[in-house]
């Protein structure tokens, strides 16, 4: 579903990505992760080309990404991304959010519309706040406001970009259970994140990155337990033992 082949992206001087190679097959979770500034969410964001890249290439189920126009709009309708911010619009209700996309980019009739979006709101566990404004829910509402947004669309995978860094901890707990949800149904998935019990239950594979590598990728059991590089090593016991 998604390829990426000797991927290599600059900011200036600082080479943020260093020949990234790394495939996910349709149906697959994978996990990126790995310390701050190591390219996570960089690698994330080339995948629907919110990033440009320098050097390398980037295929979504079998097509090179396209550079611009209509055809970059026409694939990301069919990548739905998750940021830390919710970005939601905030003139909008939760209902109107969720069906702006199908509507607008789809040409959904609104009825049809507005019929899914009911159906994914409720699937999130907020169907009850449909009729309000972003800023009347919590954090924890507002990410699974944003997940049934990016869903309503249909996409063909998900990239999540560290979807719980900006929550309260109680708040951690709904979004995750809702991105299980979805990684058990089968939905294709690229998560950006911290949360190693999500990484753990959720994963087919945990991918390693430091410095603008993958230095390593694994099942989540044979990551957790026993790390192949000394770099994932030291990662794991600066963060399991607290």
């Amino acid at each position: 579903m998604v390829e990426l082949t000797g991927v290599n992206k600059h900011f200036g001087s600082l080479h943020v990505l260093r020949d990234i190679n790394l495939t996910v097959s349709t149906g697959e979770v994978v996990v990126v992760i790995g310390p701050s500034g190591s390219g996570k969410s960089t690698l994330c964001r080339t995948i629907n080309r919110l990033e440009t890249i320098d050097s390398g290439t980037i295929h979504l189920d079998g097509n090179p990404l396209p550079a611009e126009g209509k055809a970059l709009a026409g694939l990301r309708s069919e990548v739905g991304m998750v940021f830390q911010s919710f970005n939601l619009f905030a003139h909008k209700t939760v209902l109107e959010n969720v069906t702006l996309g199908p509507v607008k980019v789809r040409k959904s009739k609104r009825a049809d519309a507005e019929k899914e979006a009911l159906a994914l709101l409720e699937r999130v566990g907020v169907a009850s706040q449909k009729d309000k404004y972003p800023a009347q829910l919590s954090g924890g509402q507002q990410q699974r406001v944003a997940i049934a947004r990016a869903l309503a669309m249909k996409p063909k995978v998900m990239l999540f970009d560290e979807p719980t860094s900006a929550l309260d901890p109680e708040m951690i707990n709904e979004v995750l259970d809702v991105m299980t949800s979805l990684a058990r149904e089968g939905m294709t998935m690229v998560v950006v994140t911290h949360e190693m019990g999500f990484a753990r239950r959720a994963a087919d594979r945990v991918v390693f990155m430091a410095d603008g590598q993958v230095v390593e990728q694994a099942a989540p059991n044979d990551f957790f337990t026993n790390p192949s590089s000394e770099r994932a090593r030291d990662f794991l016991s600066k963060i399991l033992t607290h």
